[in-house]
């Protein structure tokens, strides 16, 4: 089980680039059809230098570069089967446009038992900057684990 020794244990960087194909598949998957994320002239008309991400691709451009996605889980212990997807927020700075390269740095934030130990909520901060070293955004996520309990 995880405990609060986890908290601030850092996992290997990710560098990952923004791709407009990629962008645009992700956009596609979605039906985002705004046009801020799809035509540069668009973007600047709407006072970006280049086309911007829409929030929630962070999550998904760190999910596709890493280059072990389950380094965490195995680090912590915890097996996959027991896992969920509680919730994720993103905190900009600065916008993110397409031909950026980002890194993300995740650490673990918080270790909080609920349910009297029947689930640990970890949450995994991370900050993401960008080629030119700019803090241009922190994402969380909180994984839940279900606990075996003892009966």
């Amino acid at each position: 089980m995880v405990d609060q020794s986890a908290v601030g244990r850092s996992f290997t960087p990710v560098t990952a680039r923004v791709e407009p194909g990629r962008l645009r598949y992700f956009l596609n998957t979605l039906g985002e059809q705004n046009p801020v994320y799809r035509d540069a002239d668009a973007a600047r008309a709407a006072g970006f230098t280049g086309i911007p991400v829409p929030p929630t691709y962070l999550f998904c451009l760190e999910m596709m570069d890493v280059d072990d996605p389950f380094e965490m889980f195995t680090a912590l212990g915890i097996d996959l089967a027991r896992v969920l997807h509680g919730e994720q927020s993103f905190v900009y700075h600065a916008p993110v446009l397409v031909g950026d390269t980002l890194t993300f740095r995740p650490r673990v934030a918080s270790v909080t038992d609920k349910k009297g130990g029947a689930m640990t909520l970890i949450g995994i901060r991370c900050e993401v900057t960008n080629q030119d070293g700019v803090h241009v955004a922190d994402t969380t996520r909180t994984i839940v684990v279900r606990n075996e309990v003892a009966s």
